[in-house]
């Protein structure tokens, strides 16, 4: 029997007793793992120090560097990310609402675990945790399956999630890893209908087109970021490079990160250079449509394929618009449908945007880093979906739950 399969098995049988758990078990399984990260620092480090090696030896850039790597910095995050979400209501179990039909049955919509989540992520040692945590605290198995950039850090981080909960008392494979990051395997693990019961990918575009095209299991997706930002014709021109520097350059490599920067065609003239000046001055290269060239001749031109990518890094597309209507058709049309932004001074014109974007989150003079589920009070997230079915945006406890329908009767018969 392959890993596969081993593992499949496991947590199969593991979110069986995982979905009986009380919340005191599950609070006690949470702080021995805080426990243990904390404890585990030099093994955790020492070994995400060798994914570093190796993804410097390959030549991967700096952005992508600093998703991968870890500190004390961020082991501390994780540990507070734990204890953000010990404070939060725990969903399972919860009746949602219970009313009583004309015959006398009493029927309820209660709150349960989705079974065995399977995450499919590249490389983001810190998803390991808090995924492992979202699952525990809301009663789902987990079986990670990181890309083999971390996968010294993933195992790593499992070995000390897992020891952890055995140390407790309980079944270790409420949290499971694939070792073999082979292609193969991840393409088999997207089939595992028989042990996993949803399939939620966090990446680029590249892994979640290859998810969506290759499974079988139900997908959640999630990750990818074209987010965009709309310059209005009246707005604030401080408060506009705040935001835009910030949702820019203050993470490149995160999916909530700018993309794309619109400009209504009055205010270009001025603001045009200005941004591109201060965007410049933290080295970013700034790709302009022909109306932008004419006023900044000194930028790279821009194809139609630059205002339908997702970076990651220090590039930014830009476009001048006739109008709001042209903003919105625009961000519609090239969106991967994550995060926009407007910064504007027009009332009917903010309105306008919120109602009419079709993204999970829509901003008004706000910078789209806040996409994210400790910024929205969640505690930390299992993903932004950007889908439309039953989860949309940062997907915290709630999402991670699914419904069923208690019914109580007498003796009714139809």
């Amino acid at each position: 029997m392959n890993e596969l399969l081993i593992k499949g098995e496991a947590s199969k049988k593991a979110s069986v007793k995982l979905r009986n758990l009380s919340k005191s078990d599950k609070t006690k399984i949470i702080k021995g793992i805080m426990s243990a990260l904390d404890k585990n620092r030099l093994y955790i480090l020492t070994e995400n120090y060798k994914d570093i090696e190796a993804a410097k030896a390959n030549g991967m850039k700096d952005t992508m560097l600093d998703r991968l790597s870890l500190n004390n910095d961020r082991i501390d995050d994780m540990i507070s990310g734990a204890e953000k979400l010990l404070s939060l209501e725990d969903p399972v179990g919860e009746v949602i609402s219970m009313w009583e039909r004309p015959n006398g049955i009493k029927i309820g919509k209660k709150r349960v675990p989705l079974g065995v989540i399977g995450i499919i992520y590249e490389a983001r040692p810190n998803v390991t945790v808090d995924a492992a945590l979202l699952c525990l605290k809301t009663s789902n198995a987990v079986i990670l399956k990181g890309g083999k950039e971390a996968i010294n850090s993933n195992i790593a981080l499992v070995n000390v999630i897992k020891e952890a909960i055995k140390e407790l008392g309980f079944d270790e494979n409420f949290v499971n890893i694939i070792n073999n990051t082979d292609r193969e395997t991840t393409l088999e693990f997207m089939k595992l209908n028989k042990y996993l019961d949803v399939l939620i990918p966090r990446g680029g575009a590249g892994l979640i087109k290859a998810t969506l095209e290759n499974a079988t299991v139900p997908v959640i997706e999630t990750g990818t970021g074209n987010c965009h930002t709309y310059v209005d014709e009246t707005f604030d021109k401080d408060m506009a490079i705040k935001i835009i520097i910030n949702a820019k350059t203050q993470r490149p490599s995160v999916c909530n990160a700018c993309e794309s920067l619109l400009i209504h065609k009055n205010a270009a003239p001025s603001f045009l250079p200005l941004i591109a000046e201060k965007l410049q001055d933290k080295r970013v290269e700034v790709r302009g449509c022909e109306k932008c060239l004419e006023i900044c001749p000194g930028l790279t031109p821009a194809t139609e394929e630059d205002f339908y990518t997702e970076y990651t890094d220090l590039i930014i597309s830009v476009k001048i618009v006739e109008n709001i209507e042209e903003a919105i058709s625009h961000i519609n049309e090239h969106s991967t449908g994550h995060s926009e932004c407007i910064v504007t001074d027009n009332y009917f014109n903010s309105e306008k945007f919120l109602n009419e974007i079709d993204s999970a989150c829509v901003y008004v003079n706000a910078s789209t880093r806040f996409t994210d589920g400790f910024e929205f009070g969640f505690g930390a997230e299992i993903g932004i979906s950007t889908q439309k079915l039953h989860a949309r945006g940062p997907m915290g406890l709630k999402e991670l739950t699914s419904v069923k329908y208690i019914i109580y009767g007498n003796g009714q018969v139809r």
